[in-house]
């Protein structure tokens, strides 16, 4: 005999209160979606578009949740660039895309991208091609080189700055050094 097993029906969604003000109704929201993490503008004015909130009430209580510090776009690109070099080792072209599916602004975003230092893009390169390494010991150098280059490309590195970082470190192994 066979159980069948069924989904709970899901929660009836909450009906906003018709005589709650929209603007405190758009705070709440706000605030809320600020809880879990940061976000850009972009992603507020969207969350609160799907719940319904007026266009017009919305750009009033982001204004002002700007205007106290709350919501502030180029901080967030900065966070997020952080985060995003040092957790996944992206580079300054992927950074940028990531950005702008977040909905910072051009001009943010370039901004934000001119700080990072073309040495320190190159050592995260090296940092990830030294990672990758570890796991690709006994395969041929034409084998290797081509891996680690795929690699840095879906993080956004340039082909001059990857070919200089792979050769260093493949240069640097035992088992490709000239004898």
């Amino acid at each position: 005999m066979s159980t069948v097993h069924s989904t709970p029906p899901p929660e009836p969604r909450e009906q906003p209160d018709p005589d709650a003000d929209p603007h405190a109704v758009a705070r709440a929201v706000v605030l809320r979606m600020l809880t879990g993490s940061p976000k850009s503008r972009s992603q507020l004015e969207q969350g609160l578009r799907r719940k319904g909130c007026p266009d017009d009430v919305a750009a009033t209580v982001l204004d002002r949740m700007e205007e106290v510090g709350l919501v502030d776009d180029q901080a967030y690109a900065r966070g997020f660039v952080r985060s995003k070099q040092e957790g996944r080792g992206l580079a300054r072209r992927a950074l940028q895309h990531e950005l702008r599916a977040k909905g910072v602004d051009e001009e943010t975003a370039r901004e934000v991208l001119g700080d990072i230092e073309p040495e320190d893009e190159r050592e995260i390169a090296r940092r990830l091609v030294d990672k990758k390494l570890r796991s690709m010991h006994g395969l041929d150098r034409a084998v290797q080189t081509r891996r680690l280059a795929g690699m840095l490309a879906r993080k956004g590195h340039g082909g001059e700055v990857s070919r200089q970082v792979i050769s260093e470190a493949l240069d640097a192994l035992p088992e490709h050094r000239r004898d």
